[in-house]
């Protein structure tokens, strides 16, 4: 016997006691076995990004036009949309089995697969859909801006003059090209920005030389109106949106006294990340389930009578409330099965 042989039967060996522990698990052969109704709820949620990049004349806002402006770059996320949406699943932690023996269960058992209590495993689950944004990007303010980057400035020179008895000194007037600084920019633009209101307030007006009409007003007043929109940027800075979506499951479980989970968190730098990423402020899923009556059960009702039950679930309705922080984001009721009241239902037994 050589030694490949030799590990291939050990291998197979070793895997013996795992086969037949996985056939044992198996459920009984002649029984019908079925889990309870258990909820999910799901979460669809859509967030926008605001990337905000600060205009470069942002601090002389309030000095040449009288506005105040953003003055950072920031990053941004609001929630726009929230969908919530129950799922019934198979809850594998409470499975029994009844025996189907032929000619010993009434087949209209069998019908109450309609509402959950036959295991399956066909129940929606939607594919996650993760997005993320790419790395940081700069503002771009590039071609914004109609006035020359450099300025006349005048300096007075000084000559020495070889005289008879000493050096006079004579002045001389020279210009020279300086760069401008950025208040002066910032003051060239606002200056462009007045005028093009003015000029646009005088074609509306008809205070002007030249003749608009029709279309050509229109077009005059479009150019001149993203013209001044271009120009505002460099003070007021511009933004750029993005649109984030997840999707998130919350599982309720009745262990929870409280019935308080974080669904999802919101990050400043991330956006929507899961509850277990701790980086983002908490969304809070409050569950609140309704009161059940007690029943009235007689006596002979209650006698042992050795008729073979089916066990089930009837569902809890619940007020789920979705909450950042103080503000309500969501309200709805949702019947939760795990959070209900778990009965029985006798099958009839065919005598012969």
């Amino acid at each position: 016997m050589n030694n490949t042989f030799k590990l291939i039967l050990a291998v197979a060996i070793m895997a013996l006691p795992k086969m037949a522990s996985a056939q044992k698990s198996a459920d009984p052969e002649g029984f019908l076995t079925y889990s309870l109704p258990s909820t999910s709820i799901v979460l669809e949620v859509e967030a926008v990004q605001e990337k905000f990049y600060v205009g470069p004349y942002a601090k002389y806002a309030e000095k040449y036009l009288g506005i105040k402006a953003r003055q950072k770059n920031e990053t941004n996320f609001q929630i726009t949309e929230i969908k919530m949406l129950p799922l019934i699943e198979a809850d594998q932690n409470r499975r029994y089995s009844v025996n189907v023996k032929k000619g010993q269960i009434d087949a209209t058992f069998l019908k109450l697969a309609s509402v959950g209590l036959i295991s399956f495993s066909d129940a929606k689950f939607g594919d996650q859909s993760v997005w993320r944004f790419p790395t940081e990007g700069q503002g771009d303010f590039s071609g914004m801006g109609v006035s020359s980057n450099l300025t006349s400035q005048s300096a007075t020179l000084y000559r020495s003059d070889d005289g008879s008895s000493a050096y006079d000194r004579v002045a001389v007037q020279q210009n020279m090209l300086v760069g401008k600084t950025v208040e002066q920019r910032a003051a060239e633009t606002a200056d462009m920005i007045l005028k093009l209101r003015k000029q646009r307030l005088q074609i509306v007006t008809g205070d002007t030389d030249a003749t608009y009409s029709g279309e050509a007003m229109g077009a005059a007043i479009a150019e001149i109106t993203r013209l001044e929109e271009e120009y505002m940027m460099l003070f007021a800075g511009y933004s750029e949106y993005q649109t984030q979506k997840m999707r998130f499951e919350v599982i309720p479980d009745a262990a929870n006294e409280g019935q308080i989970y974080v669904a999802f968190r919101l990050s400043d730098t991330a956006g929507l990340v899961p509850a277990e990423n701790l980086s983002g402020k908490p969304v809070i899923m409050e569950i609140v389930p309704q009161t059940f009556a007690e029943t009235t059960v007689s006596l002979e009702d209650t006698k042992n009578k050795k008729e073979v039950v089916a066990y089930y679930r009837i569902p809890a309705v619940c007020t789920v409330r979705l909450m950042d922080g103080a503000n309500l984001l969501l309200q709805s009721r949702i019947p939760i099965y795990q959070l209900g009241r778990e009965s029985s239902l006798p099958i009839n037994v065919i005598l012969k």
